[in-house]
């Protein structure tokens, strides 16, 4: 899980990289606005320092097009102070903006506010799964999902407590209100469906991960 720095700026890209990597945090660095949505999609990162200014593609269109698919949180970084409420204005669901010149601990402590707001595994679980229960809809990554009512709970259940491992009795707690009698193999089979389905969205992963006389986790 990294952070991603979106910067054409050599110098403040090595800046920025030197001190969140001396505090522990994976970084990918792009330069041209052209290749962040895919790279997004491919790899879901952490947190996005995002610039208004780029070659290929501006800040502004980026984000709009981020937050119509994925809930990872964005520092956007512009030069000119003026803009900022103007951004502000634009209500693109960015989570913080920074301005140039800037002080790289002053980017250091931004990210760990904003980390700090939202631990990474929940992040990375809103980020990728988007869940309506009220219209029994959901998506992976964008990719519309085609689920019964008891798997999206399912689902649900494992987006709401990522890396949490649950125990066949746990699930059928969570999946029947009616508390009627099913076996494990009832979860067994809404699991391997869901798992399916998943893949379709995701054929390189396996989202769902088993593990053997314990349970089931979401680990993404």
């Amino acid at each position: 899980m990294s952070i991603l720095i979106v910067e054409d700026e050599p110098k403040l890209v090595a800046l920025m990289r030197d001190y969140l990597s001396l505090e522990g945090y994976p970084v990918h660095c792009l330069g041209n606005g052209l290749e962040v949505v895919p790279w997004v999609r491919a790899h879901s990162p952490r947190l996005i320092l995002l610039d208004l200014m780029l070659p290929g593609r501006d800040g502004l269109d980026i984000c709009r097009e981020l937050r119509s698919f994925s809930a990872v949180p964005i520092i956007m970084i512009t030069a000119r102070v003026e803009e900022v409420d103007r951004l502000l204005g634009l209500d693109l669901g960015a989570d913080d903006y920074i301005c140039k010149p800037f002080s790289p601990r002053e980017v250091v402590a931004r990210v760990k506010a904003i980390l700090r707001r939202s631990p990474h595994l929940e992040t990375v679980a809103q980020a990728r799964i988007e869940i309506d229960e009220s219209r029994y809809s959901a998506a992976f990554d964008g990719v519309p999902l085609d689920l019964t009512p008891v798997e999206l709970r399912l689902l649900n259940t494992f987006a709401r407590a990522p890396g949490r491992v649950f125990s066949r009795d746990q699930l059928l707690d969570k999946l029947y209100s009616d508390h009627r009698v099913v076996t494990d193999r009832t979860v067994d089979s809404h699991i391997r469906n869901l798992r399916r389905k998943l893949a379709q969205a995701c054929p390189a992963e396996d989202p769902i991960q088993s593990l053997y006389g314990v349970g089931y986790k979401l680990e993404l």
